[in-house]
């Protein structure tokens, strides 16, 4: 056996041969490059699972959108409604008829994940949240991602976190693959790569509030996993879906987007998309020593 571990930790360290010798401790994930879209990595990746906040990645994306197309503005006033107000979840603190800027609430939205911010977007844009949600479900479609992706709320609560609230979209759960989210990802960042001066920040002041909100992604630089050209993109948690990411990083002009779905805890999901990261960029760790633990991991 240890002949066999030496042979093949010998070959892939002279012929540069690269192959996945990891475990994802997840229920789902995949690796994607951004540039050409292929698939470096995936586990379970086309199976249909509660993304959990991820899916506010497709409301960053209508916005945007509506910003793009001149049907909204970044200064415009959104004000929150009594459902925006008191949902449950990671919030602002809005208050019932409290006004605050679209670009404060984008951005409350894709660094704290505030729920509140989300809602009050979507009745914004959409007029109601089960308008919105049909926008949402017509631009997965458009942008090519599969049948069993559907979008139930703007948010990625669960129903049951909805049905206290008349005017909530509380039909049915949100259901995202791995690979959906990976698709939705990149085409955030290709089409509004200007998406990253937001999710790379680490910190939003909120004068109209006096308050600080803290980004979720562990891995911006100077939070506790950083991962060194790591600048977005979300994470999730519910309980139904356990803990979620969405990243994505760039090193020497190459950019990937790791999924992770269903992990046990905040520092898995981290630790998982740091290992897809690795593969992909081409981290051998340490050397010789780095590729034996990989081989002994996998056969184990």
């Amino acid at each position: 056996m240890l002949l066999v571990i030496f042979a093949i930790v010998l070959a892939a360290s002279t012929t540069m041969i690269r192959f996945p010798l990891f475990k994802i401790e997840a229920s789902s994930a995949v690796l994607m490059d951004v540039k050409t879209g292929k698939v470096y990595y995936e586990h379970n990746a086309s199976t249909a699972l509660p993304p959990a906040s991820m899916s506010k990645m497709m409301t960053e994306l209508l916005v945007l959108k509506n910003i793009a197309e001149g049907r909204n503005s970044w200064d415009e006033p959104v004000t929150a409604s009594r459902y925006a107000a008191r949902v449950t979840g990671a919030k602002i603190g809005l208050r019932p008829g409290e006004t605050l800027p679209l670009r404060t609430m984008f951005e409350a939205m894709a660094i704290h994940s505030a729920n509140d911010a989300t809602i009050a977007l979507a009745e914004h844009i959409g007029g109601s949240e089960q308008a919105f949600v049909t926008e949402m479900n017509m631009m997965a479609h458009e942008i090519g991602l599969s049948s069993r992706t559907v979008f139930a709320n703007a948010t990625g609560l669960s129903s049951d976190d909805l049905k206290p609230f008349k005017s909530a979209a509380s039909d049915g759960e949100t259901v995202m693959t791995a690979k959906d989210l990976a698709r939705m990802a990149r085409y955030l960042i290709q089409t509004y790569p200007e998406v990253l001066k937001t999710t790379d920040q680490t910190e939003l002041y909120i004068p109209e509030k006096k308050l600080t909100l803290h980004t979720t992604n562990a891995m911006l630089p100077g939070e506790v996993f950083a991962y060194n050209g790591n600048d977005g993109f979300k994470t999730g948690y519910t309980e139904r879906a356990g803990y979620c990411f969405t990243g994505t990083s760039e090193r020497n002009g190459k950019r990937f987007v790791a999924v992770v779905m269903g992990s046990k805890s905040t520092d898995q999901r981290f630790e998982a998309a740091a290992k897809m990261f690795d593969y992909g960029f081409g981290v051998r760790g340490a050397g010789i020593n780095g590729w034996l633990k990989q081989v002994v991991q996998a056969i184990r």
